[in-house]
């Protein structure tokens, strides 16, 4: 399967979304996260939708298993293709999330450690004493064995992920910069080429073509990259 490109949405009102879709050219997937959907709700979804566009919704559901799984219903309900949960929310968490979804289009994806956080920010002000290439592994493992559809990491742990898991699972990769914009806020990050090398399913990209001065033109350069 070839790496697909998600844009992500990360603009606050339904105008500049639609903006946003209508200037990105032939561009399938979207990214709806928390800043969007905080204001707009479920229209976000249904706009994407009768755009005849795949929705990746990225609200990271992390509370109780009863409280995620009816919040995965209403996710699939509303005709998300793919959306989040955080692995760290354990085994229960995980299923619940699953079940939620058995029988509609909707996959389920964990996050495992977020790109903004590098092995000094994990170990010490997380909490946690392994490295985010250990910690996302042991994760990945976590939320597969309890039937998420993939994971959400950075491309830097692509291969540790697919030595643990397989090739079947889905890997979407965030933290996707291409050489010509910034880095911004991530830490752990690559070129959507380097992504794509290392068998990154889908990559998730924002800032580099909503800011950029022609967003068709950036869709079209990070596209080419992808196609390798």
């Amino acid at each position: 399967m070839a790496t697909e490109l998600i844009i992500a949405l990360d603009v606050d009102t339904l105008d500049a979304a639609t903006h946003a879709v209508d200037t990105c050219g032939g561009c399938i997937w979207y990214k709806a996260g928390l800043q969007l959907f905080s204001r707009t709700g479920p229209a976000i979804i249904e706009q994407l939708k009768a755009a005849n566009k795949k929705v990746f919704l990225d609200l990271k559901l992390h509370d109780i298993p009863n409280t995620v799984k009816h919040a995965a219903q209403a996710a699939a309900g509303m005709g998300a293709d793919l959306i989040t949960i955080h692995a760290c929310g354990g085994a229960k968490m995980i299923a619940a999330a699953r079940e939620a979804v058995e029988g509609s289009q909707t996959r389920v994806l964990a996050v495992t450690v977020l790109t903004s956080i590098n092995d000094a920010v994990l170990q010490n002000e997380v909490g946690i004493p392994a490295s985010a290439e250990e910690t996302v592994t042991r994760f990945a493992k976590l939320a597969v064995n309890n039937g998420a559809h993939g994971v959400v990491a950075s491309p830097h742990e692509i291969a540790a992920i697919r030595s643990a898991v397989g090739h079947g699972p889905l890997i979407v990769t965030p933290g996707i910069r291409p050489a010509w914009a910034s880095t911004d806020d991530q830490a752990r990050f690559m070129t959507p080429r380097e992504a794509a090398l290392a068998g990154a399913n889908f990559v998730v990209v924002g800032r580099p073509i909503l800011k950029h001065a022609n967003p068709t033109e950036a869709v079209a350069l990070v596209t080419k990259e992808l196609a390798v």
